[in-house]
């Protein structure tokens, strides 16, 4: 059997041209704008399972990890195209669209797979090796250009500057070969991780057969991994004498497709929209389908300000896993958020602390223990719990922002001031993290050692900021 060591090296003669470490900055700094457009899909529950689920797939063949032994992060963003996508770095982004579109966790796991193949084998870096490695911001601005040319040609048109843009999405449609080459990674993944491979193929066949459904294109995944009926032979056949295995969805899977549909579009209309597709599901009758809805129920009952019909909701839920039990940290989190939206802050946070003790690796549930001390007005402890995150998760801009939001409620604007300007700073805003250092600076509650702080921080700041702008300079 093949393995991801011995498979091909596409484009040897560049691998130099862009290190490992210059590929990872890349795809930060693509990341950075992505997690500010609003179309990041900025969710605990969402980015903790497709976390779980991806960081799954590559455990199951570490190797995938490839030469440069990349932290994967996978993420979801908010567009009606099916698609995803990889980028520089260890980085995948999905559709909302494709989850939704997925119809079990084989199905998911296939593209993500396939994703994660072009990143064990560098394709993307080393079709961009040629690029100056001092020229990182310019070709950032073109590869995001370049992935929203897949979904909308024009919302991209302000992004492409000259041939540049045009020429680096040609790029970004992966070669035969690489596609090819990603596929038997991905297979290789999902029989060591227990998927059903048969998974990529129904998934490919169903986006390929909605080609005629599009007037006048394919679907962008289609698109951006042209889909050949040689490339369907190829699989079919490395399938062919595989036993057939199947895969047990877990229930967090349903839970967040439902998820996903009421974030898809958070309108009023579109939580309608999302309610009349939850009544649908309940006519299926299966039982995790029935699970699923009513959850979906529930949380559109919540951000349509309901907590009452959303906690009633949630008791269908529960009601319906009798007699099996089964747990989620995602349930969990929807009850939590729907006390504290009650006013329930008592409760909150009693049913917080046992959470958080059964799902001690939840981050999604430990930001919601430190939102129900500080509903709960435990603000010391808030403070005391948030600084131990903060040094724990040095790179989550919501620690720092729960953290100013304790100390707002404390009456300490310095420090208020401080956290946000921390939290900016993460989120890659350097001028709003520097007007925030100058307002706690000019707070009256400013000690000595708080405007040592603010005047170390601001003088990090101001040389990243410059540095950035010169950057920008040059990509002009």
């Amino acid at each position: 059997m093949a393995t991801a060591q011995s498979l091909p090296s596409l484009g040897d003669t560049e691998r130099g041209e862009l290190s490992p470490l210059m590929e990872r900055k890349l795809g930060e700094q693509i990341m950075r704008d992505i997690r500010r457009d609003r179309d990041y899909l900025d969710d605990a529950p969402l980015l903790e399972y497709l976390n779980n689920f991806g960081s799954g797939l590559v455990a199951a063949r570490p190797e995938a990890r490839g030469e440069a032994g990349y932290d994967f992060f996978f993420f979801a963003v908010r567009d009606p195209m099916l698609n995803a996508f990889a980028l520089p770095g260890g980085f995948i982004g999905v559709h909302s669209a494709l989850i939704l579109a997925a119809q079990n966790e084989s199905e998911l796991a296939s593209v993500m797979a396939h994703e994660i193949g072009h990143v064990a084998q560098r394709h993307i870096a080393r079709m961009l090796g040629k690029q100056r490695q001092d020229a990182l911001i310019p070709l950032a601005s073109a590869v995001l250009a370049a992935l929203a040319a897949r979904s909308n040609p024009d919302a991209s048109a302000a992004l492409l500057m000259g041939g540049q843009g045009m020429a680096l999405q040609r790029q970004l449609n992966f070669s035969r070969d690489a596609e090819r080459e990603a596929d038997r990674i991905g297979l290789q993944i999902l029989r060591e991780a227990q998927f059903d491979t048969s998974g990529m193929i129904a998934f490919f066949g169903r986006m390929q057969n909605a080609t005629r459904s599009y007037t006048d294109a394919a679907p962008a995944y289609l698109r951006s991994h042209p889909l050949t009926t040689e490339r369907i032979a190829d699989i079919q056949a490395r399938i062919r004498d595989q036993p057939y295995r199947q895969h047990a969805d877990s229930i967090d899977f349903y839970l967040i497709r439902s998820r996903v549909r009421v974030l898809q579009d958070p309108s009023p209309q579109g939580l309608l929209d999302a309610e009349v597709a939850f009544e649908k599901q309940l006519q299926q009758k299966a039982r995790m389908q029935i699970i699923a809805a009513k959850y979906g129920q529930a949380l559109v009952a919540l951000r349509q300000g309901a907590p009452a019909k959303a906690q009633e909701l949630l008791k269908d839920v529960y009601a319906a896993m009798s007699p099996s039990g089964t747990q989620s940290p995602i349930l969990t989190g929807l009850s939590i958020e729907i006390k504290l939206a009650a006013n329930k802050s008592a409760e909150a946070l009693k049913e917080a602390e046992a959470a958080r003790t059964k799902y001690p690796l939840s981050r999604g549930i430990a930001q919601q223990y430190a939102d129900a001390l500080i509903a709960a007005d435990h603000l010391d402890d808030a403070i005391g719990y948030l600084r131990d995150q903060a040094q724990l998760y040095r790179q989550e801009p919501k620690v720092q922002e729960q953290l100013a939001k304790a100390y707002a409620a404390q009456g300490k604007q310095a420090l208020q001031h401080i956290a946000l300007a921390e939290s900016y700073a993460l989120s890659g805003s350097m001028p709003a993290a520097i007007d925030q250092l100058g307002i706690a600076r000019r707070s009256s509650d400013a000690s000595f050692y708080d405007q040592a702080v603010i005047d170390a921080r601001e003088r990090e700041f101001k040389a990243r900021w410059m540095e950035e702008m010169k950057e920008g300079q040059q990509e002009r």
